[in-house]
């Protein structure tokens, strides 16, 4: 069971990015009933209504059902969100999308694969899992994006008022990296790179963050990452890799 800790959009950043990515929105809107999980919604179901909302902004049939695997913590359905009993099993749903965020944060390094697994067996063909961490009011957030086989990409997003470096977002990196940030790990040296490239384009810092950030991953590719292009207009620092270029090297 998790702390049950959440917040009012504290899932904001995600779910922008959740809606923009044409796989997810493609897999739902080829679905007949296309169905979303947010798992481990915590103590209150503010995340997971704001979810079904925003999904629906974009595949208005999108159903969502929210899980806890503590009993207490299920409500009744509410502006059409159901909720119930489950956890890594998906309560025998077969969803095209889940998203899980602060749950494997307090599992062992060693149990990740084995719950990825067992929502992976879950997904409706052409599904995805969005799993991740954020701070308590999702200034800085990282996540990984699965489909039914294996890890696609990683992404991380923040906001530079509230950090002072890329390299503040490590303490929220998933479990299946926040121990790798060490010397001869990619995400260590993902991190790192992004913290020289930010001090490099400092001199566009009066241009505001988000000039001084597209700075920032043009000057990346000098560091051996090839961060996936998104041509829409960003509110947040934000960037995606293809999980290769952050896996444990072991």
């Amino acid at each position: 069971m998790t702390r049950g800790t959440t917040g009012i959009n504290r899932l904001r950043r995600i779910d922008r990015w959740i809606v923009h990515h044409e796989p997810i929105v493609a897999a739902l809107e080829s679905a007949q009933q296309p169905l979303a999980v947010d798992l481990g919604y915590g103590a209150r179901p503010d995340t997971a209504l704001e979810l079904a909302s925003r999904l629906r902004a974009v595949v208005p049939a999108t159903q969502l059902v929210g899980l806890e695997i503590d009993p207490a913590r299920v409500v009744p359905p509410r502006e059409g969100v159901r909720f119930a009993v489950g956890g890594f099993e998906l309560a025998g749903l077969r969803p095209h999308l889940v998203r899980a965020f602060n749950v494997l944060r307090q599992y062992d390094e060693s149990q990740v694969d084995a719950a990825w697994s067992r929502m992976q067996r879950q997904l409706a063909p052409g599904g995805f899992i969005v799993e991740g961490t954020c701070d308590e009011i999702g200034r800085r957030c990282c996540w990984i994006l699965l489909d039914a086989h294996r890890p696609l990409t990683f992404t991380l997003a923040w906001d530079p008022a509230h950090s002072a470096r890329p390299s503040d977002l490590a303490e929220r990196l998933p479990k299946a990296l926040i121990h790798r940030n060490v010397p001869g790990e990619r995400v260590h040296d993902l991190l790192a790179g992004l913290d020289r490239c930010w001090d490099i384009a400092a001199p566009l810092a009066p241009f505001g963050p988000r000039q001084r950030w597209q700075h920032t991953l043009e000057l990346l590719s000098g560091f051996g990452f090839a961060p996936t292009p998104d041509r829409r207009r960003q509110r947040d620092n934000i960037l995606t890799v293809p999980w290769e270029q952050v896996a444990p090297a072991t």
